[in-house]
């Protein structure tokens, strides 16, 4: 059976409607925003992740640790009340691991669809910006895992959906998803094992401006957001919308957020190496707090861990 036709939207009532709605910094109730950053936490250099530096890895810039960084939402990546600090917990990662290697912080900002060909081009160093490791990218890249990757199903907070624990329960159902992440394959596998199983499609929604995404579900036109449960849970504390189920990134498989470099280019030990003091010695933990995303930490940083296998 064929799969129901994704949908696109783009109407300019809901655009204006959301930037009405929706002003800068209107989810950002909570986190540092203060362009001094005060709170954030720093690092010593580490004698043990230098020790692990390929002696041929050339940074993109000397003295500096370049990283891309997707600067579209609150609590990975935005900017502070200046609207030019970036803030964030990818920044934040991002200066514990720069701090760990002797270097300056230098963030590029970028489009998330936009990181491979920066990293492969060597405009930065590494790709801090929720990247999920799969074996696919594994062919072209290394990975230092920093977060566990979770994603939540949200609905407006009134919605007549109670809950969602597995997939029959988005039959019917119109959902927005961005497209070409995992969450987007893993809601077409729940769709497929849905219609194999003779129930309603779901009615597949993209976006691609977040605002107008949240104003879509807001004013009944989706019923459903599914994606990162960092963004989402970030937003929901205006109690306009509220979790309905969390599910592994890598559903039915577990799944990690990791920082990206290039393949082969020595860089990538001496990245999980710095993770794993900040690990040990409390500074991670205390990163992931700032943007109450302690949920999601991990134990211990691996480099090319078993990733979400080819689809």
């Amino acid at each position: 059976m064929r799969l129901h036709a994704p949908i696109r939207h783009a109407l300019i009532g809901i655009a204006t409607a959301a930037a009405t709605l929706l002003p800068l910094h209107a989810h950002a109730q909570a986190g540092d925003l203060d362009p001094a950053q005060p709170g954030r936490i720093r690092a010593q250099k580490s004698d043990e992740a230098l020790k692990l530096l390929s002696k041929d890895y050339k940074f993109a810039k000397e003295g500096t640790f370049t990283v891309g960084v997707a600067l579209d939402r609150l609590p990975l990546g935005s900017f502070a009340n200046d609207n030019k600090t970036f803030v964030g917990s990818e920044p934040d990662i991002s200066l514990l691991v720069a701090d760990s290697l002797g270097r300056k912080l230098e963030l590029v900002p970028i489009a998330w669809a936009d990181w491979p060909l920066g990293l492969q081009s060597g405009k930065f160093d590494a790709v801090v910006s929720n990247v999920t490791v799969t074996e696919a990218r594994k062919e072209k890249f290394d990975f230092s895992t920093y977060r566990n990757d979770t994603l939540g199903i949200y609905v407006k907070s009134d919605s007549k959906v109670a809950s969602v624990k597995e997939p029959k329960d988005v039959a019917g159902l119109r959902v927005i998803v961005g497209a070409s992440t995992n969450q987007e394959q893993i809601l077409l596998r729940w769709n497929q094992q849905n219609l194999a199983a003779g129930l309603k499609p779901v009615e597949i929604q993209y976006y691609d401006d977040n605002v107008v995404a949240r104003v879509a579900l807001q004013s009944n036109r989706a019923d459903a957001y599914l994606g990162p449960n960092a963004l989402a849970a970030y937003e929901a504390r205006d109690g306009k919308t509220r979790l309905a189920g969390t599910f592994s990134g890598g559903w039915p498989l577990s799944a990690e957020i990791a920082v990206t470099t290039r393949k082969g280019s020595g860089l990538a030990d001496a990245v999980t190496a710095a993770l794993n003091e900040q690990i040990r010695n409390g500074n991670y933990a205390k990163a992931l707090a700032r943007w109450n995303l302690g949920s999601e930490a991990i134990d211990k940083s691996r480099t090319n861990p078993p990733g979400l296998p080819k689809t």
